[in-house]
């Protein structure tokens, strides 16, 4: 199955791989990381953490590492990583901007997002999209964040969409059970390839045309069931 939800009544967008380019500096930040424990970093490593929470990230990696109970201390070293990499360059991705307002015109849209409040507010400014979400909600907002259901469930309830009506765009597994989970329609990019991602759309970027043709029809009367 690859379609898209005709006359989806709202778009909630997950950021890290998706909106922007932030896999790039979470790549380097967790490379560095495995480097100071004498660990190489390769798809594979990639893979065990994309998608992920700070938290849940640390664990993986201490687990990794043969440091159990360490996961905590390995998460803030990661955090601090990855903040000075998302000052230094977070761009949005191919199509993002162009199809995020095509959906923002005719739809109510929202961002939720596995990274704490601090960095999916770094990422989105540093991407120039900041302005482009006025409702964002990160992992450490909600009781359990994806591949729990609550951030999909309580960016539908905020903006008063059944989540039935909903679609999501997501890069990661994680990401796409989460919205699965919720009840959307699950739209999928992947940051990785390879991977066998749940979903009802699938494609290579943002940037495909049928996006922007499908964004631009959202909102129709005729288009919503009777």
């Amino acid at each position: 199955m690859n379609s898209l939800l005709t006359g989806a009544e709202a778009v909630v967008f997950d950021c890290d791989g998706l909106l922007v380019n932030t896999e790039d500096c979470w790549t380097v930040a967790e490379s560095a990381v495995f480097a100071a424990h004498g660990r190489p970093f390769g798809p594979a490593e990639k893979a065990l953490v994309l998608g992920r929470t700070l938290e849940d990230a640390g664990e993986v990696m201490a687990g990794h590492f043969g440091r159990p109970g360490a996961g905590a201390e390995i998460a803030a070293d990661l955090l601090a990583r990855v903040r000075e990499e998302l000052k230094r360059s977070a761009e949005a991705l191919p199509g993002v901007v162009d199809l995020v307002h095509a959906c923002r015109a005719n739809v109510p849209v929202a961002v939720a997002s596995n990274s704490p409040r601090e960095l999916l507010d770094l990422a989105l400014e540093s991407a120039g999209l900041i302005d482009c979400f006025p409702l964002s909600f990160a992992a450490d907002e909600v009781r359990s964040p994806k591949p729990a259901p609550d951030l999909y469930l309580t960016a539908c309830a905020a903006l008063g969409v059944a989540p039935r009506r909903s679609v999501a765009f997501e890069d990661s597994a994680t990401g796409a059970a989460a919205a699965r989970a919720a009840g959307l329609h699950v739209a999928v990019v992947p940051s990785l390839p390879g991977g066998d991602i749940d979903h009802d759309w699938l494609g290579t970027s943002l940037a495909e045309p049928e996006l922007l043709d499908w964004a631009r029809g959202l909102g129709r009367v005729g288009d919503r069931p009777q």
